[in-house]
């Protein structure tokens, strides 16, 4: 039996495909799926999409295994209950990381360019046009104030880009909120990918990465003080008036 997604869920992803034109006929897509609350809910929209939408796509879910001797069986036989395709790349990601990593470098943001390279190569190897991630809304706005904070830049996460190789990079969960995807998990008993998998839990003598930590603590805060504060950073990133800043190149002047 399908998992059920909420309709509010489904229309926030509607109308940010039609608005982004995220997915469209004839694309192939592989999705990043990673056995996380965020990639199976997007796994489960895409299936959903390939039955009632309007238009026809492929699609398959990919898993990078890490070559930390990660079970991943349980996610096989969940994507083929819902009628997912899915393969899993054993890698050694996770000795690439502990070999090749510069010293106070951030092990996430090595991690993810890894992992991503792989799907890219992947995706590639094998003629997909598109390459899907599960980012969502909140993610969004934890990339802006980090960037804000510790780059001393205005970066967020578009809805879609294209990569340096040609790929079209897509994010259709990009206007949904984290708890969207808790609650799509926890009220339908959802298995999930448990911490140790991630080669960032791994035992080791680094120090725990404390900008994301004090990122998420502060939007935290920051919604208990203003319960709109979401929305109101959404209505933002949709509203740029880059001409207002001091980047030269932006100026109307």
């Amino acid at each position: 039996m399908a998992y059920e997604i909420s309709k509010k869920v489904l229309h926030i992803v509607g109308k940010t495909n039609a608005t982004y034109k995220l997915i469209e006929e004839g694309d192939k897509i592989l999705l990043g799926l990673s056995g996380g609350k965020d990639s199976i809910m997007l796994a489960c929209i895409l299936a959903r999409m390939q039955k009632h939408a309007p238009f026809k796509f492929d699609f398959k879910a990919v898993t990078v295994h890490y070559g930390l001797g990660e079970n991943l069986k349980w996610l096989s036989d969940l994507c083929q209950e819902q009628g997912i395709e899915h393969e899993i790349i054993y890698t050694q990601i996770a000795a690439t990381i502990n070999e090749k990593r510069r010293e106070k470098s951030s092990f996430c943001s090595f991690c993810s360019r890894l992992r991503r390279g792989t799907l890219y190569s992947k995706a590639l190897e094998e003629g997909y046009n598109k390459v899907a991630i599960a980012h969502h809304l909140d993610d969004a706005v934890e990339s802006f104030f980090m960037n804000f904070t510790y780059n001393g830049s205005l970066r967020s996460m578009p809805p879609i880009y294209r990569a340096e190789n040609g790929l079209l990079v897509i994010r259709p969960l990009i206007k949904v909120r984290e708890a969207s995807s808790i609650h799509f998990v926890t009220s339908q008993n959802i298995p999930v990918a448990p911490d140790c998998n991630c080669p960032a839990k791994q035992p080791t003598s680094d120090k725990p990465p404390i900008a994301r930590l004090a990122t998420k603590n502060f939007l935290k805060e920051m919604q208990n003080l203003h319960p709109h504060f979401f929305d109101s950073l959404e209505n933002a990133f949709n509203n740029v008036q880059a001409n207002s800043f001091s980047d030269a190149k932006y100026l109307d002047a």
